[in-house]
């Protein structure tokens, strides 16, 4: 009896049917997958992206040299030198980050005090050597100006969680 269910089978193709109508199924339904470089996905309020140093309104920069973020990074991928202002405030002659670094844990964010050192909402930011990954003040500000709009709006989503 085995012998001739296992022949009719074969003989019938019905595996084949069978997975054809699978197929088929599937085929008119709507796809699950996205067209990436044209469209993308949301992004989640706390997605941690390209890092960014930010301003304050009036074109000041945010970070005050207390180099907890330095101090916190695990992987030791903050550099920061500091000087005095003639004010007594300090600030920040030399902000550096080694992005090859860097595990993107946001443990420096969470350490600012004033959120001068965020992680922003880019996700697209390869380059073609390492030396393009050593972010320096200058970089970390474009960003920053570059992305406040959007890093400012996630921060503000982000409030009741911190």
């Amino acid at each position: 009896m085995a012998l001739l269910d296992r022949t009719a089978r074969s003989f019938l193709l019905t595996e084949i049917v069978s997975g054809m109508a699978l197929t088929l199924k599937y085929f008119f339904k709507p796809k699950a997958t996205i067209n990436y470089p044209y469209e993308k996905n949301p992004i989640s309020p706390r997605f941690k992206g390209e890092h960014a140093l930010r301003r304050y309104a009036n074109g000041e920069e945010r970070c005050i040299a207390c180099k907890l973020c330095e101090a916190v990074c695990p992987a030791l991928a903050i550099t920061i030198e500091a000087e005095p202002r003639a004010d007594g405030s300090r600030r920040t002659t030399r902000y550096d980050i080694d992005m090859t670094k860097c595990i993107y844990c946001g443990l420096c964010e969470e350490a600012c005090p004033v959120d001068a050192i965020v992680e922003g909402p880019n996700l697209e930011f390869a380059t073609e050597t390492r030396e393009e990954l050593m972010y320096n003040k200058d970089r970390l500000l474009a960003n920053g100006d570059r992305w406040e709009p959007e890093i400012a709006r996630r921060l503000e989503l982000d409030a009741p969680y911190r």
